[in-house]
């Protein structure tokens, strides 16, 4: 290997950081520094001026359900590679259905505990 090899590499990251700084030169250069103009500072809607805060907090609720969603869709992207090998495991004599079959079984288990501890229920 020679440093031959290398230099397109080295090209690239150089490229990166290059134009990494010129980004952030240019915002510096030309960015609001000061805070004299309230208008750009706030935040805007429809024309008419902002009379709460711009960012409300979202309540627990939301967020334990969104933890949830993305939980069960992680799950179940477990199950898709299981799908097409399926075959490929009976072919050849291991047997896949009993681990899957445990892997549901604490997924269902996990639903049946958060369903009735009213983690699903938006009116609690």
């Amino acid at each position: 290997m020679s440093v031959g090899d290398f230099l397109p590499i080295l090209v690239q990251v150089l490229l990166a950081v290059s134009m990494g700084g010129i980004i952030l030169g240019v915002s510096h250069l030309f960015g609001q520094r000061t805070l004299k103009n309230k208008i750009k500072d706030s935040a805007y809607e429809c024309g008419i001026p902002a009379t709460d805060k711009a960012h409300t907090r979202f309540s627990v609720k939301f967020y334990v359900t969104a933890m949830l969603f993305i939980l069960f869709d992680i799950e179940v992207v477990f199950l898709i590679p299981w799908t097409i090998i399926y075959r490929e495991f009976l072919s050849v004599g291991i047997p896949i259905l009993l681990p899957i079959l445990f892997f549901l079984g604490v997924l269902v288990l996990g639903l049946v505990y958060e369903t009735r501890k009213g983690g699903l229920d938006w009116e609690k």
